[in-house]
């Protein structure tokens, strides 16, 4: 019996593992993430060499949102003509840092 309650607890507590998790707070004109703040921009003044870096891996993806964080890196919302769409944060240069969707 004790064998039994033991497994048991062992079963639980390998179910209840735990796991960080970031959160995402959106108010549609600043995003935080992992103490980057982000503020909503107009897609013209991102500089037009960082659309060019963009735009030469990401050609098909056209900019619908952009954000640009305190630290001067961006984060744009991009869809294809088909409707398929990708979030994405850039380096001030137009290098990739991370692709959220």
């Amino acid at each position: 019996m004790k064998k039994l309650i033991f497994a048991s607890a062992m079963l639980m507590a390998a179910f209840t593992a735990t796991a960080s998790v970031t959160v995402y707070y959106n108010d549609s004109t600043v995003l935080y993430e992992q103490e980057n703040e982000y503020k909503e921009i107009k897609i013209s003044e991102i500089p037009k060499e960082v659309m060019d870096n963009i735009h030469k891996d990401y050609g098909d993806y056209k900019v619908v949102k952009a954000y640009k964080s305190d630290k001067g890196n961006y984060r744009l919302d991009m869809k294809t003509q088909d409707g398929i769409g990708l979030t994405a944060s850039f380096t001030g240069e137009g290098k990739l840092i991370k692709i959220y969707s």
